[in-house]
């Protein structure tokens, strides 16, 4: 199974696909989107969604997986990135992808083993996961992660027998 993880951002949205068979894991590609920070909202939004369309046509994933949004201390901060993020769901909704949500802390206990892990901790953790993988930047490691978290929790669900 191929599983695109996602985590959004307005100015930088990270990705990563990966291969999923059984307990296995394998790396087909990651990188970043990056959208213009002098362009209009709205175009930024436009320029997202089309990266994502062409991301998700080529790499073709059977799920896709987004990091929820958590509140920090700038309400125009969070407020664009959870547009980010509604695109992000948007663009897996129009290929018929079911998308698996999961908040940072939960990725980071999956991976980490704890909740508060650094983003260091979890790119390390990611590199040592998927050996020998150039990994483009900590937003790239972050969906990665969120791939990973997403294979992990289908494989889980499968092997209780889909409940």
């Amino acid at each position: 199974m191929i599983v695109l993880g996602l985590d959004p951002g307005l100015g930088t949205t990270g990705w990563g696909v990966i291969r999923a068979e059984g307990n296995r894991l394998a790396h087909v590609a990651n990188g970043r989107i990056r959208t213009d920070s002098a362009a209009p909202l709205g175009a930024r939004l436009v320029a997202l969604d089309a990266a994502l369309a062409a991301l998700i046509d080529r790499h073709r994933p059977a799920a896709t997986a987004v990091e929820e949004v958590f509140v920090n201390s700038n309400p125009q901060s969070t407020l664009k990135l959870g547009q980010a993020r509604g695109v992000c769901l948007l663009a897996a909704a129009r290929h018929d992808i079911v998308v698996g949500e999961y908040a940072a802390r939960l990725v980071k206990k999956a991976l980490v083993g704890t909740g508060g892990a650094s983003k260091d901790q979890v790119h390390a953790m990611v590199a040592r996961l998927l050996p020998g993988v150039a990994i483009d930047g900590a937003d790239a490691a972050d969906a990665l992660a969120v791939a990973i978290t997403h294979a992990h929790h289908l494989a889980s669900n499968r092997a209780l027998g889909g409940r």
